[in-house]
């Protein structure tokens, strides 16, 4: 037999190998889809049981909402809470829970930190449902692949969190899009989702295409061609898992024109999706004097803002040392600024970000000149913005911009980045009048501050005048009507049974 017959003769031994198993792997595939569908069905059955047995004894629907983070004191935990007391407010008949992955506090203490920092009271208890795996959507687990391990992460703590509890309705408000499946699916829950920033977007994707080094763009993949690529490809694979995900929420609410845009490209579901502003307290700061400063002998600029990467306080502390250089020999001169930073700290991995940040004053020499805020309460942060002459914001692509409303509201001259929802739809002429400045790098940081401190103080009037009215449309009671109304579907459909 020649080399080429016997080549032939292994090939058709090899077919007819392949056919043989062909019957066997098919019915091993079915086999292993019917035990998977058995075990999802009972899986269901048995959530659902435990879910009927609670309504028997308690006697009520329950809505739940996740939000792991819900003892922080950021703009997402001021929407949980506002939608909680507005719920509460228009369903008395109802039960509420928190799913919250904080440990060493208990729920009196969590409300207790509400009232504090946001001026947010219940009008009566909820239950909180405390997570021992948060551990699993923490950044820090992930130095690689980190949207696809925090995702991941999510759905393992979801899991715990429905087998917990089990509620009626399933609210994601800090946007896991990942636990929206497992609710709607496992649980047999309606759910809905308050998205603040789209877990992925096409400006990420393009920050990779591009190669632009940033905080999710490491320096070391944005001067490799061929890990560019990959990580483009990772991201275009996540955004499509992301969107279906996302798709099976029966209401979704997103924070701002930005956020909006992002959302119906992933998740298409314009019929189902709406802007609803998040709250801000503006009638809490109506009551900071708006008056013609006079010759002000020093300045304060302050910073409103979670001490997390994306939010850029390097940036922020950069420019104010070029501004205190440039003003170095004027009049005035760099003793009348300070600069203020105000802002939570969610966990160590935050603790250690603000001292990264001393460390930058220490080295431009401005230290003296810097002060750090952190979890302070309510009245104290009002003080500080009605002392403050300018409000700083430099996060890119910001969702909304909760802090830079409450910088309009108490008074300040707003310095925003030149992007996302401050360009669109907060830092936007009020009457024909401007309310604010726009900027999007350190020189034009520093040049926005120069003219806002060299303005005269009449100028400076007008436009925080047009600011505070304009902030109106962010109040607590807007975000209600519009929360409200996009949840009545949901409320009156499920709950009323």
């Amino acid at each position: 037999m020649s080399g080429h017959d016997h080549l032939a003769f292994c090939l058709c031994e090899i077919t007819r190998l392949l056919w043989s198993l062909l019957l066997p792997l098919l019915f091993l595939c079915v086999l292993l889809t019917a035990a998977l569908v058995l075990l999802v069905v009972g899986v269901r059955f048995w959530l659902q049981a435990n879910r009927n047995a609670r309504i028997a004894r308690d006697g009520r629907p329950t809505v739940a909402f996740f939000h792991p983070y819900c003892n922080a004191g950021g703009g997402g935990e001021r929407v949980l809470w506002c939608s909680l007391r507005a719920l509460q407010n228009r369903y008395p008949d109802l039960s509420f829970v928190v799913y919250t992955g904080d440990q060493g506090v208990t729920g009196h203490q969590i409300l207790d930190g509400a009232s504090r920092r946001f001026n947010i009271q219940l009008p009566r208890p909820v239950q909180f449902v405390f997570l021992r795996h948060r551990l699993l959507v923490e950044a820090s687990l992930f130095p690689h692949f980190t949207l696809l391990g925090q995702s991941v992460g999510s759905i393992f703590l979801g899991w715990e969190a429905l087998t917990e509890f089990v509620p009626d309705l399933y609210i994601d408000s800090m946007g896991y899009a990942f636990t929206l499946p497992l609710f709607r699916y496992l649980g047999g829950c309606r759910v809905a989702s308050y998205v603040h920033y789209p877990t992925i977007s096409t400006d990420m994707l393009s920050v990779v295409q591009e190669r632009n080094p940033r905080f999710n763009n490491a320096d070391f993949i944005s001067n490799n061609l061929f890990l560019s690529a990959v990580k483009v490809v990772y991201y275009c694979l996540f955004a499509l898992l992301y969107g279906m995900a996302g798709s099976c929420s029966d209401v979704v609410m997103v924070n701002s024109t930005w956020t909006l845009d992002h959302i119906l490209a992933l998740w298409r579901a314009p019929n189902r999706t709406s802007v609803v502003y998040p709250p801000c307290d503006v009638q809490a700061f109506l009551n900071v004097p708006l008056e013609e400063e006079g010759d002000r002998k020093s300045h304060s600029i302050v910073s409103i803002g979670q001490f997390r990467p994306e939010k850029d306080h390097k940036l922020q502390i950069r420019a104010y040392g070029k501004l205190l250089e440039k003003r170095r020999a004027g009049p005035g001169g760099q003793e009348a600024l300070r600069l203020v930073l105000i802002g939570g700290c969610r966990n160590e991995e935050d603790e250690d970000r603000v001292l990264m940040l001393r460390g930058l004053c220490q080295e431009l020499g401005i230290a003296d000149k810097v002060e750090f805020k952190l979890n302070i309460p309510f009245q104290e942060l009002k003080r500080e913005l009605g002392e403050a002459t300018i409000g700083l914001h430099t996060m890119w692509n910001e969702h909304f911009g909760i802090g830079v409303v409450e910088c309009m509201a108490a008074g300040t001259v707003i310095l925003a980045h030149k992007s996302g929802g401050p360009k669109l739809d907060i830092v936007v002429p009020h009457e024909g009048g401007p309310t604010g400045f726009l900027a999007d790098d350190e020189d034009s940081y520093v040049d926005a501050m120069g003219t806002i401190l060299g303005m005269a103080p009449s100028a400076r009037l007008e436009i925080r005048r047009n600011a505070r009215q304009s902030a109106a449309r962010f109040s607590d009671q807007e975000f209600e009507a519009c929360f409200l109304a996009a949840m009545e579907p949901l409320m009156g459909l499920h709950l009323a049974r």
